[in-house]
C-alpha cells in the first residue's frame, strides 16, 4: 500500500467517509489544477487517479451533439475569439428573453415570442467546453455518433505551480466539507421521528444547543419544558423532530415535549415492553407536569401495571427522574370504554358512566368528595384522560338534591370551556383565600409566640437586675457595719 492510499484510508476512518468519494474529490482537485496551469477556455478537464501507484491520466471529455447550421456556427466561433463580442450577444439574448409580450394577442406577436425564445434555446444547447459536432468528432475517432462521449488524453505536466496546488487544496477541503455534511445529514435523516441521547453543550438566548456526536441539535423554546434546567455537560434524551438542509449544515430540530421520548423510557426502563410481552396502548402528556400511559397485556400471569411500576416503585421512579420529576400515571388499557375511561380518571372513583356513541361523549358521575380528584388541578385529569381515551368526558356531581354537570370539556382542543374556567378560577380564588386566611393565623400565632417569648424574657431581665440591686445594698449594708466598727474600736469585753 502506497503513503498515498494509507493517508486517504486514515482519513475515511477518522471522518468516517467512502473511500471513492474521496478519491472523486482528489480527482477534482487535480482537474483545477490542470486547469490552473495548463488548461485551456473550451476544455472540459477529467482526471483518473491511482492512489496505490500515484499516477494519474488527464483527458479532454466532450459529447457528441448534431451539427450547427452555418451562420450559428459562424457567430459561435466569433464569440469564441472575441470575448468583448461574445458579452453583446449574452446582453443581446438575455434582452430578447426578457422583451415582455405585446398587449394585443396577436397571432404575430405570438410567434414573434415563440421565434425568440428557439433562438434562446438553440444558443443554450450547445456548449463549446462540453459539446462536439459529429463533424468535429468524427475526424477525432472514425463512426463517431451523436450522444457518444470522446475522450482525448492530455499531456501530464512533471509538476504544478504554487497558485495550482493551493486551488485543489481549496477544492480537496470544500469536497470533504460537503461529503461529510451529507453524510451527516443522511444519519440524522434516518433518524428523524426517533429519540436519541446528547449532552448538553450551551445554551444562547432562547435556544438550547446539544452534542449528539457527530452533529449539534438545536432545542428551540418551544420545544423545551419550562420546568428543566438545561445546564452544560447534563445528559438528556432528545425526539428528533425535523432534520433540514441549512447554510452551514445540515439543521436538527429536537424536542422534549414530545410524547415519543415517553414512549422510548418505557421501552428502554421496561424489559417487558421491550420484549412485546406488554404493549404502551396509548400516551397522554402534559411535558413537565403530568402524563398517563395506558398498558395492555395477554398475558394471563403477568401484571401490567406492576411490572412497569417495579419493586416499590423503582422502574418508574427512575422514568420520571429522567423525564425531570413528571408525575406518570400509569393505567390498565380495557377494550371495554366504561372501564377504560374508570381506570383513565383514577385516582378519582367514579359512581356510573353513560355513553353517548352518536358524540363520542362519556357522562360520568362522581360524589362530591372526589369531585375535585376528577377533574384535577386546571382540569388537568380529566383532560388527559380524555386524550388517553379519544372520547369527549363530561363530569357531573352526584347530590340528594339533583345531579348537576360542573365539568364540560371542548371536543376539538380538550380544554376547559368558559363557564367551567369561571368556576375554576372562583373556586381557586376561594382556596387561594383560604390559605391566605391560615397564612395570616399562623402569622398572628407566630407573633404572638414571639411576643410570649420577649415578655418572659424581659421578666427575667427585671429579675436578674432586682436580685443584683439586692446583693449591692447588702454588700453596702455590710461595709457599712465594718466601717462603723473600726471607727468604734474595740469594746469593752474585748478589752
Amino acid at each position: 500500500m502506497s503513503e498515498i492510499s494509507a493517508a486517504i484510508k486514515q482519513l475515511c476512518e477518522e471522518k468516517n467517509l467512502d473511500y471513492q468519494s474521496v478519491i472523486s474529490a482528489v480527482e477534482l482537485a487535480l482537474a483545477a489544477a490542470y486547469r490552473k496551469d495548463y488548461g485551456e477556455r473550451n476544455q472540459n478537464i477529467q482526471v483518473k487517479f491511482d492512489p496505490e501507484t500515484g499516477s494519474s491520466q488527464i483527458f479532454d471529455l466532450k459529447t457528441v451533439v448534431e451539427d450547427l447550421p452555418a451562420e450559428e456556427e459562424q457567430e459561435m466561433l466569433e464569440n469564441l475569439y472575441h470575448p468583448d463580442s461574445k458579452e453583446f450577444k449574452r446582453q443581446e439574448v438575455s434582452a430578447v428573453s426578457s422583451k415582455p409580450v405585446p398587449a394585443d394577442n396577436s397571432d404575430s406577436s405570438k410567434e414573434t415570442v415563440n421565434e425568440d425564445e428557439e433562438e434562446v434555446e438553440v444558443k443554450k444547447r450547445f456548449n463549446p467546453k462540453t459539446d462536439i459536432q459529429v463533424k468535429e468528432a468524427q475526424i477525432l475517432k472514425f463512426g463517431a455518433k451523436i450522444g457518444d462521449e470522446l475522450m482525448t488524453e492530455l499531456p501530464i505536466p512533471e509538476s504544478y505551480g504554487r497558485m495550482a496546488a493551493q486551488t485543489a487544496k481549496q477544492v480537496i477541503i470544500q469536497k470533504l466539507r460537503e461529503m461529510e455534511r451529507d453524510m451527516i445529514f443522511s444519519e440524522f435523516k434516518s433518524k428523524e421521528k426517533e429519540v436519541v441521547s446528547g449532552v448538553v453543550q450551551r445554551r444562547e438566548g432562547r435556544y438550547v444547543f446539544v452534542d449528539l456526536g457527530k452533529a449539534i441539535g438545536l432545542l428551540p423554546a418551544e420545544e423545551q419544558i419550562r420546568t428543566e434546567a438545561y445546564n452544560p455537560n447534563d445528559r438528556i434524551k432528545v425526539f428528533v423532530k425535523e432534520v433540514r438542509e441549512g447554510h452551514r449544515g445540515p439543521e436538527i430540530i429536537l424536542s422534549r415535549r414530545s410524547d415519543e421520548i415517553l414512549r422510548k423510557i418505557f421501552y428502554l426502563e421496561i424489559p417487558e415492553i421491550a420484549s412485546g410481552l406488554v404493549e404502551i396502548k396509548a400516551v397522554a402528556r402534559e411535558a413537565g407536569s403530568r402524563s398517563k400511559v395506558a398498558i395492555w397485556t395477554d398475558a394471563e400471569n403477568v401484571d401490567p401495571v406492576g411490572s412497569c411500576v417495579g419493586q416499590r416503585g423503582s422502574r418508574v421512579q427512575t422514568i420520571i427522574s429522567e423525564l425531570g420529576g413528571e408525575k406518570i400515571d400509569i393505567i390498565e388499557y380495557n377494550e371495554d370504554p366504561v372501564k377504560f375511561i374508570t381506570n383513565a380518571l383514577a385516582p378519582a372513583k367514579v359512581i356510573s358512566i353513560e355513553l353517548d356513541e352518536a358524540e363520542h361523549k362519556a357522562l360520568v358521575k362522581v360524589d362530591s368528595d372526589k369531585l375535585s380528584l376528577a377533574i384535577g388541578k386546571a382540569g388537568q385529569n380529566v383532560r388527559l384522560a380524555a386524550r388517553l381515551t379519544d372520547w369527549k368526558i363530561d363530569i357531573i356531581e352526584a347530590s340528594p338534591i339533583g345531579d348537576k354537570k360542573v365539568l364540560e370539556i371542548n371536543e376539538e382542543t380538550l380544554e376547559l370551556t368558559a363557564e367551567n374556567k369561571i368556576l375554576q378560577e372562583a373556586k381557586l380564588s376561594e382556596q387561594e383565600e383560604a390559605k391566605n386566611n391560615d397564612d395570616q393565623a399562623e402569622d398572628q400565632e407566630q407573633i404572638e409566640k414571639k411576643k410570649g417569648k420577649k415578655d418572659q424574657k424581659l421578666k427575667k431581665e427585671k429579675k436578674i437586675d432586682t436580685d443584683s440591686k439586692e446583693k449591692d445594698e447588702k454588700v453596702k449594708t455590710s461595709s457599712k457595719e465594718k466601717n462603723k466598727e473600726l471607727e468604734e474600736g474595740p469594746s469593752e469585753d474585748e478589752k
